[in-house]
């Protein structure tokens, strides 16, 4: 360890605890909330305050069951598509972005609606625009049938983008060497495996087109950073994330694939304390969709079971703020 771990956090008056070995607990810095998030989860709210309930949201607005539950408790109505939208009220779409054809459904319609999309996945939107525009064919690095991945490929014309996740779609691809190709890649994805399939592009296809910076985004690449960092420091690394949050999912792959164990969770009930047997040094984090509050959860209910010492590691320090849309703030 880099440095001496502060007194035990133990609970008080549980004796059993304290017959239990302490357990070092290396806590990720960053974790949780990222900019986009914060971000989703206000224009909900800024919502709810301007417009009254119920407001109603396109799809969940960020994948985590514990952010939803609350928003829908002060009134949200998350439905899947826009002809559950009621024509004289607000919606708000989620934070992963949707095709074009969703608002220009919603324009037709007349709806009030406002964009939630996370301005680093716009940006990813507006990069695919410019490519199409230069006749360059896109390849898309990405998971299928995630809700970004749905939406970046709704920005063009079908049959403009093609969608690969691994080495061995890239040995599939059709397409000649001297064609016009770009490749963008989604927000959320494993820095280390996309960057192995870029390369795999970049080898097959010398001439393809890519950002001019990364895709993938700071919140995604400082917490896989910060895994990477007391992963191998650690017996067993846990994740507090949903099973379909693409950046939460990634966290266990980073850990696992440093030979340490890790298990996802979405709350402490969720914690097996049989996993703590011949764990001294225990790693938390949490994906970008889950809330502080979640991560003190689980340091709680880790010190009801054992005595506790915990650290921060710190990978990065995140200062990114993101504007509210005009249409919440005048």
């Amino acid at each position: 360890m880099n440095a001496p771990f502060p007194a035990s956090t133990a609970a008080a008056g549980d004796d059993s605890v304290n017959e239990r070995p302490p357990l070092n607990l290396l806590i990720a810095a960053p974790r949780g909330f990222c900019a986009g998030v914060d971000r989703a989860i206000e224009i909900v709210e800024k919502a709810l305050e301007r417009y009254g309930s119920p407001v109603y949201v396109r799809h969940e607005i960020v994948h985590n069951k514990y952010v939803v539950e609350g928003l829908k408790a002060k009134g949200a109505i998350f439905v899947e598509e826009l002809d559950e939208v009621p024509d004289d009220a607000p919606v708000v779409f989620s934070a992963h972005g949707v095709p074009k054809a969703v608002p220009a459904e919603a324009k037709r319609r007349k709806l009030l609606y406002v964009d939630a999309t996370c301005p680093l996945v716009s940006k990813v939107h507006r990069q695919a625009e410019r490519q199409i525009e230069k006749g360059r064919h896109i390849i898309f690095i990405g998971h299928e049938g995630h809700p970004e991945v749905i939406g970046t490929m709704g920005q063009v014309a079908p049959g403009q983008m093609t969608l690969v996740e691994t080495i061995e779609d890239v040995d599939k691809l059709p397409f000649d060497a001297d064609e016009e190709l770009a490749y963008l890649t989604q927000t959320t994805l494993s820095v280390d495996d996309t960057r192995e399939v870029i390369h795999a592009l970049e080898w097959r296809y010398p001439n393809i087109s890519g950002p001019r910076a990364e895709d993938i985004c700071y919140a995604t690449s400082n917490r896989q950073a910060a895994v990477k960092e007391l992963a191998q420091d650690c017996d067993l690394v846990l994740v507090i994330g949903s099973p379909n949050s693409s950046n939460a999912l990634r966290l266990v792959e980073v850990a696992e694939r440093l030979g340490t164990p890790s298990k996802l969770i979405q709350r402490a009930d969720e914690i097996d304390f049989a996993w703590l047997e011949g764990v001294e040094t225990l790693g938390l984090t949490a994906g970008a969709s889950a809330p502080e509050i979640l991560v003190r959860e689980v340091v709680a209910a880790l010190a009801s079971y054992r005595p506790i010492h915990e650290k921060t590691i710190t990978a990065a320090e995140e200062k990114m703020v993101f504007k509210l849309p005009r249409l919440l703030t005048e």
